[in-house]
């Protein structure tokens, strides 16, 4: 772990996030506050890849419900 100090950090901002890409990063500030720069993973899925679920209803079911909640 690589640890920078407030004014390191500020002046060494792009080296600071290069380093947290590969571990984790301390910057501690003069009256004693420590703060961790952790990556954040990335997802690989899309937000539209869910779960199916099991339903008696038929494609024509939704579509009458879809077509009556346009109406009223």
């Amino acid at each position: 772990m690589k640890v920078f100090t407030y004014s390191e950090a500020r002046q060494n901002l792009s080296e600071l996030l290069n380093t947290a890409q590969n571990e984790e990063v301390e910057i501690r500030r003069r009256d004693g506050s420590i703060f961790s720069i952790v990556p954040k993973k990335e997802k690989n899925t899309s937000p539209f890849d869910v779960v199916g679920i099991k339903t008696k209803a038929t494609t024509q079911d939704i579509l009458n419900a879809i077509k009556e909640s346009r109406i009223g």
